[in-house]
């Protein structure tokens, strides 16, 4: 039997007479099942043209909102190739458009910003509290 410091914080601290061995395998085992339970949020990236068609943007909203549905953070960005960069407001357009239809779903945790040749975008799903 050991003496173990249970509450160290606590004033007065509180100790307890115990197994040593058992108590460190009790404090995995909590930390294991904590970590088990923890939801892992993933980027996932969807790519729109700077003159995308009607049915390619909805598959691509689509999959934006299964995306935000599985909890996942979405960045959303319009690749502009060519001269295309010049009408970087058709981007901005579609971005804002992006961000309008799934306003209920998600929150825009970064406005769309030109960097480089593709302007981004990063939606984060609401919480359910």
């Amino acid at each position: 039997m050991d003496l173990v410091n249970v509450a160290p914080t606590a004033k007065p601290p509180v100790c307890r007479i115990m197994d040593y061995g058992k108590f460190r395998y009790e404090q995995q085992k909590k930390e294991k099942e904590a970590r088990k339970n923890q939801k892992i949020v993933d980027l996932k990236e969807v790519w729109f043209r700077a003159n995308i068609d009607e049915n390619d943007y909805q598959t691509k909203y689509r999959n934006v909102v299964k995306f935000l549905g599985e909890g996942d953070k979405v960045k959303a960005s319009v690749r502009f190739r060519g001269r295309e960069i010049a009408h970087a407001s058709l981007g901005q357009k579609i971005l804002d458009r992006l961000s309008k239809e799934v306003a209920e779903l998600c929150s825009v945790e970064r406005a769309p910003k030109l960097e480089g040749r593709s302007m981004i975008m990063i939606l984060a799903p609401k919480t359910n509290s």
